[in-house]
């Protein structure tokens, strides 16, 4: 079998230095990932470790991946239904049905035992493909285009398996939501409709996310890397409490990026179709995502990313926003990533903080 060295790890190593490698396989061929500099054959232990940092973590949130976020760019006030979960938007209330909310538990069921199998798979397994899982929290905060701030709990729990060129991901969120009523999700399926609506506070469970995407692509042997795939929102999130629209959504997105040394470039384009609620129209709209990621270190990267989003809905803004981000490995299985993010549209939070944390078999 032929190896196919990055020329980033290449050029670091020696001739006739003891070596360990690992990678994938592709056709004929493995790609190296990572390089163990070993003393002896008989000491396991690298003196040092080369490889490949992978693109930055960057879970799908706010404006990233085709955000669903949107609220009035204007304040105008509409009658407050008097039910705290309600969803106002001209006096409209979203009432699931016996039939949706079966519909609702059996997507629930089948996300929960996605993400358990992801968890679960045998090492063995894990050794020939990659399997992760991962959780975090996300605190936001924004007046959306109102007088009164709403305040967002956003937790995910994020299951990945990668296979070849495949990567399928799903993610089972748990939301907090405390202000107006027309704000509606959490995270990157929040919607604010015209109008205010009564204060509330509710919490559950929020829209599962799962999502597969083939690498078209490989930037450690082309000019440069390219993921096309699909999203799919479920509308798992209750919307009688306004935790969810109660909407299936579905997206198309193609990712790119390009290392230069120590900086990597991003950038996502996508379009989306979301699902109506009952006396809603929300437009299907392009979105993109660009930014940038520098590596200090071989476990440690900073970097910025700007997201845009045409506004879904009459009276409603744009989502445009900038979020910095920290990445630190800490070990071959164990990363975390620290974020913050600024708002600069009434579609998107004022601000917010996150952190996420990655486990990889």
């Amino acid at each position: 079998m032929a190896f196919r060295v990055p020329p980033e790890i290449g050029a670091q190593l020696a001739r006739d230095r003891l070596v360990r490698v690992s990678g994938t396989t592709e056709g004929r061929s493995r790609v190296v990932d990572r390089a163990d500099l070993l003393s002896g054959p008989f000491n396991i232990r690298p003196e040092r470790t080369l490889r490949i940092e992978p693109r930055p973590f960057r879970e799908d949130r706010s404006g990233r991946g085709g955000a669903a976020e949107d609220r009035s760019g204007r304040t105008v006030p509409a009658p407050a239904t008097g039910r705290s979960g309600s969803i106002a938007a001209a006096d409209i209330e979203l009432k699931p049905t016996r039939e949706h909310e079966m519909k609702k538990t059996q997507l629930f069921l089948s996300a929960a035992l996605a993400v358990a199998a992801f968890a679960g798979a045998s090492p063995a397994n894990a050794q020939a493909n990659q399997v992760s899982v991962g959780t975090g929290a996300e605190y936001t905060t924004g007046k959306y285009g109102g007088t009164e701030s709403t305040d967002t709990l956003y937790i995910p729990f994020i299951g990945r398996y990668e296979t070849g060129r495949w990567q399928l991901k799903a993610t089972v969120p748990y939301i907090r939501v405390s202000g107006p009523a027309n704000v509606v999700g959490a995270g990157a399926d929040r919607v604010a409709l015209p109008g205010a609506g009564a204060r509330r506070t509710e919490s559950g469970l929020g829209d599962i996310v799962a999502s597969a995407f083939y690498n078209v692509a490989d930037e450690r042997t082309q000019p440069f890397g390219l993921d096309l795939g699909v999203k799919v929102k479920l509308g798992t999130a209750d919307e009688a409490k306004g935790l969810g629209t109660g909407e299936n959504d579905y997206s198309l997105q193609a990712d790119f990026f390009k290392r230069f040394g120590e900086l990597s470039a991003f950038g996502t384009l996508g379009y989306r179709f979301y699902g109506d609620p009952p006396g809603v129209d929300l437009r299907n709209v392009p979105y993109f995502a660009v930014g940038g990621s520098y590596r200090l270190s071989g476990e440690t990267s900073v970097g910025l990313a700007y997201d845009y989003r045409p506004k879904i809905i009459s009276g409603g803004s744009e989502v445009s926003e900038l979020t910095a981000f920290f990445s630190q490995r800490l070990s071959r299985e164990w990363r975390v990533q620290l974020y913050g993010l600024v708002g600069f549209s009434d579609a998107s939070p004022d601000a917010g903080v996150g952190v996420l944390v990655d486990y990889r078999f």
